[in-house]
């Protein structure tokens, strides 16, 4: 079987909540060698669900790293792993023994990945927090929802996820490529704040260029042009429209069989109020399906909007196999897609500390001391 483009990398994945392991997952899933490390003895509070996708496809051992057996266990690990990921509070791993230096010692070749809301440093690093909070503080969560109107909470992906887990990925792989010419690791500082920011690059942009107005809801990609927002049909379904450009424009507006010479100019903006009315009133016609299959085959940049499971079903995702089921639970593929090296069919959670013998075994443990480490509770 195909190990994907990052067979050979082993990494050890130190147990969290949401980024690090989504960044533990993208690395999985591209044919990483993934160790979880989790709880000797596993209770009510075990982080995650069952079935989780954001533990699937790696191996996982129990260790109680409040033990120096259990932190010894783990520093050996890290003596044969390329990568080692964590996204405690700064300060955390140091205490456990696990910090950067202490693994360094062992292994000055390995990348250490860390994730965190706030960052290692500045004011704010030792305070709780969740992706709402770095999202507000970086900038992007002001720019989300309608004019005059709070905020809209975007779920978690922009932190948690794309500013979050995906940032780590990211900083890992660019760490690993650097090793190829210094031989030496390093430490991968990644703050949800910092991620998130980045992910508003080009808002700033337009905002230098006064493409970008002050308020939320009145611009353009904010849903403040009617060009560019969700509809509600019939049915109470939605649809999304994009036409920006001239050309798309022209084809949503045949596609809602509206007159175009009697239309407002569509970037106009003193009349985007007009013609969110004339809009809102031509899509209410029809019910969704109706209307996105009257858009078929144009370039109306008309689509509408799924629920996950019917993102799951639809044609198009199903043909690109965007979807898959992992033991009975249907959860986005790999990706992004790989000519020569594809990623490999991912794999269902293996239960909290299963493969915790066969890790340790394969590290140069042998039955004996096995047996020892689980008779002194270090190991599961």
């Amino acid at each position: 079987m195909n190990a994907g483009p990052l067979g050979g990398l082993t990494v050890i994945e130190l147990a969290g909540l949401a980024p690090a392991p989504f960044a533990g997952t993208v690395l999985a899933d591209l044919g990483a060698d993934v160790v979880r490390v989790d709880r000797a003895r596993p209770g009510a509070d075990v982080l995650g669900i069952p079935n989780d996708p954001l533990t699937r496809s790696r191996r996982t051992i129990g260790v109680d790293t409040k033990t120096p057996e259990g932190v010894e266990v783990v520093l050996s690990l890290a003596e044969r792993a390329d990568v080692l990921i964590e996204g405690f509070r700064p300060g955390v791993a140091e205490r456990m023994g696990l910090g950067p230096e202490q693994v360094h010692a062992r292994n000055p070749r390995l990348v250490y990945g860390r994730v965190t809301g706030w960052g290692q440093d500045g004011p704010l690093a030792p305070v709780a927090g969740h992706d709402i909070n770095y999202i507000g503080l970086s900038g992007a969560l002001a720019t989300i929802g309608r004019a005059g109107e709070k905020p809209v909470v975007p779920v978690n992906y922009l932190g948690d996820f794309g500013g979050g887990g995906q940032y780590l990925a990211m900083g890992v792989l660019a760490a690993l490529y650097e090793r190829m010419s210094s031989g030496k690791g390093q430490v991968v500082d990644a703050s949800m704040v910092d991620g998130s920011a980045l992910l508003t690059t080009q808002l700033h942009g337009m905002k230098a260029a006064g493409a970008w107005g002050g308020e939320r809801g009145e611009n353009l990609l904010d849903g403040g042009a009617p060009f560019y927002d969700t509809y509600a049909c019939a049915d109470g379904r939605y649809v999304a429209v994009g036409a920006i450009e001239m050309r798309f424009w022209a084809a949503l507006v045949e596609v809602l069989e509206l007159d175009a010479e009697a239309l407002p100019v569509h970037l106009d903006q003193s009349r985007w109020p007009e013609l969110r009315e004339i809009l809102t009133e031509a899509i209410g016609k029809y019910s969704r399906d109706e209307l996105v299959a009257k858009a078929e085959g144009t370039d109306a940049c008309l689509t509408p909007v799924l629920t996950p499971e019917e993102a799951a079903e639809h044609p198009h995702n199903v043909a690109r196999g965007t979807f898959t089921d992992v033991g009975g639970t249907v959860q986005p593929a790999p990706g992004p897609k790989f000519d020569r090296t594809p990623a490999p069919e991912p794999q269902a959670p293996h239960p909290q500390g299963a493969d915790t013998a066969e890790v340790l075994a394969a590290c140069g443990y042998d039955g004996a001391a096995i047996a020892a480490l689980r008779d002194s509770g270090a190991i599961a």
